[in-house]
């Protein structure tokens, strides 16, 4: 089918429901792919699973594809499409008869009922099938919600048994005391909405046959740490040793209690079995896709898992995995995190950008979701993306830092002119980036030929990838240097939550080397979202560090950012609907 939306416009749902009609078959997907009966897991009739271990076993003397990364400016509050750009470009590859992975996150439903929307790509650079992709595909998500909570249950339980419960409890020979401190507890329960009147509440509020009362909270579900597990995680075994590790509370001499120690691992890793394999969609030209782990790299690592992208690196030539946000917190954490943990080194990356964006941190009018945007951003104006561009190049200055040459595409937009793109050209190539106009969302694989071929070429340049800062460098200094180096700050200071736990953490050789994994906004490259451009001189602020112990990192909280984002009061879900005729799902984006 010939796409061209900028003739014949359609909605995203559209796209995708016309798309859908003629996607390819499960196992002609799989064929394709090369994979045997036995590695793949049917889970209906349009989507299945891959057996990760199986595969990566049996391919494992096979050289590994191109590996490609992509990542984006500082976007606007309403994207700059860069799963779209992801589609768009195993799209192109897939026209230029590559043969050609990608791996995208699965989209939470906090987004999908809120602002943002789904995650699926848009235009005719989308995976399908959109309905089951953006409403819980096949249920990862509820099997990490099931698997944290649990957590929590094991927690709370065992709170109140010892300190209400207590005669009952001494009388379990089999239990020692742990002496939980309710003060220092480190989770809070998780639900994959966003829903701001449970982030602060009170539980155990009733008799004593209602647990133990103390102040908690929900963060969202995509922030758990068993969502990080799953971004990090090598093998079974390795999973299974993470469930242990978890640091849910302190006890009251400050010691650390773990799932471990609430003897409750193993339950959440039998909850976890089935989301352990990632899932297999396809784009809407039938480009086989990977999704696995989910977004929001603002507050979690907001990466496409490691297991997913070695089966991709093994099954093609091409894999296109996909980081959060914008250059400074999603590549950041696939270049010092997610690289350092799988072992495994890009080719190239991609940043994407808009003529939209690049306005906007040229000085451009506010940009309000829900709103229609100012007449500025359809009317030309090569000076205000000139400005704009201080942005794009802080972010091409950082990916060049790992030694990558970055592409530059230009995610293109039906208001862009011919003047501003051109400013966009320059501007990249004078910072060192390939530059590629892009028309993907309207066009499919046919729009994204320039764009595919900047990368291929990109792939072949020498990689001299390295990482940002040794295992062996101290907290305070890694977070010094990634507030320097990445988001251009002079200082970073600490409040004094954030400087006992910096102090602890720095004393105990068990967490001293942990990852670390930054929590900021994604609106900004500083720590307040109104901020734009690339401003330098200014102080980055620590007010918490979060452990992940069973993931592998510890977690700085930077700004007032919280763990459980809110809704809005236009939210997508006023949209949603079905069509009780055919049974197909209307609205989504």
């Amino acid at each position: 089918m010939g796409w061209n939306l900028n003739k014949n416009p359609m909605k995203d749902w559209e796209v995708a429901l016309q798309a859908e009609k003629t996607m390819k078959p499960i196992p002609q997907l799989v064929e394709e792919l090369g994979l045997t009966g036995d590695e793949v897991i049917p889970m209906g009739r349009r989507v299945a699973k891959i057996d990760f271990e199986m595969v990566t076993k049996r391919l494992a003397k096979k050289p590994d594809a191109k590996y490609i990364d992509v990542t984006a400016i500082t976007p606007t509050p309403l994207g700059e499409g860069k799963t779209t750009s992801s589609m768009g470009l195993v799209e192109g590859l897939g026209k230029r008869g590559k043969k050609v992975i990608g791996a995208i996150r699965q989209p939470s439903m906090g987004p999908t009922f809120n602002i943002k929307g789904s995650a699926a790509g848009g235009g005719v650079s989308q995976c399908v099938p959109l309905t089951d992709f953006s409403l819980g595909l096949t249920g990862d998500f509820d099997c990490i919600t099931n698997a944290h909570n649990l957590a929590m249950v094991a927690l709370t339980s065992r709170m109140q048994h010892e300190y209400i419960n207590t005669d009952e409890f001494l009388k379990n020979k089999k239990l020692k005391r742990l002496d939980i401190d309710h003060r220092q507890v480190e989770m809070k329960w998780v639900i994959d909405f966003c829903a701001q009147s449970l982030r602060d509440i009170v539980i155990g509020l009733g008799g004593k046959m209602d647990g133990f009362m103390m102040q908690s909270g929900f963060a969202i579900t995509v922030s758990s740490e068993i969502m990080a597990c799953l971004a990090v995680f090598n093998n079974l075994k390795d999973f299974r040793e993470r469930m242990d590790r978890i640091v849910v509370a302190y006890n009251k001499k400050g010691e650390p209690v773990t799932t471990g120690d609430l003897e409750v691992g193993g339950a959440m890793t039998a909850l976890m079995m089935r989301a352990l394999n990632p899932n297999l969609v396809q784009t809407v030209e039938g480009q086989p896709v990977l999704v696995h782990a989910g977004p929001f790299a603002n507050i979690a690592i907001g990466q496409s898992s490691i297991v997913a992208d070695r089966v991709g690196l093994k099954l093609a030539d091409y894999h296109v995995t996909e980081s959060g946000f914008g250059a400074d917190i999603g590549f950041e954490k696939f270049w010092n995190l997610k690289c350092r943990f799988s072992g495994l080194k890009p080719h190239c990356a991609v940043l994407v950008a808009t003529i939209r964006a690049l306005k906007m941190h040229g000085g451009g009018p506010k940009v309000v979701p829900g709103r229609p945007l100012d007449e500025a951003y359809s009317k030309e104006n090569v000076k205000l993306v000139e400005k704009g561009c201080e942005n794009l190049v802080h972010h091409i200055n950082t990916i060049r830092k790992a030694g990558i040459n970055p592409v530059v595409c230009i995610n293109s937009f039906t208001a862009d002119t011919k003047k501003e793109v051109a400013a966009v050209r320059k501007a990249a190539e004078k910072a060192g980036a390939r530059c590629a106009y892009s028309e993907h969302w309207a066009r499919g694989g046919d729009g994204a030929l320039e764009f595919a071929d900047a990368v291929v070429d990109a792939c072949n340049d020498k990689s001299n990838f390295k990482f940002l800062y040794p295992e062996t460098l101290p907290l305070e200094q890694r977070i010094l240097k990634i507030a320097q180096e990445v988001y251009g700050a002079k200082d970073i200071t600490f409040s004094d939550v954030a400087r006992a736990k910096l102090d602890r953490y720095s004393k105990d050789p068990s967490t001293a080397k942990l990852g670390t994994c930054m929590v900021k906004t994604h609106l900004s490259v500083t720590h307040e979202p109104g901020v734009l451009g690339a401003p330098k001189g200014w102080t980055l602020p620590i007010r918490d560090i979060l452990i992940f112990k069973g993931a592998g990192f510890l977690v700085p909280v930077a700004g007032a950012i919280k763990l459980m984002p809110g809704t809005a009061s236009d939210p997508a879900y006023r949209r949603i609907n079905v069509d009780v005729e055919t049974g197909a799902v209307t609205g989504l984006f």
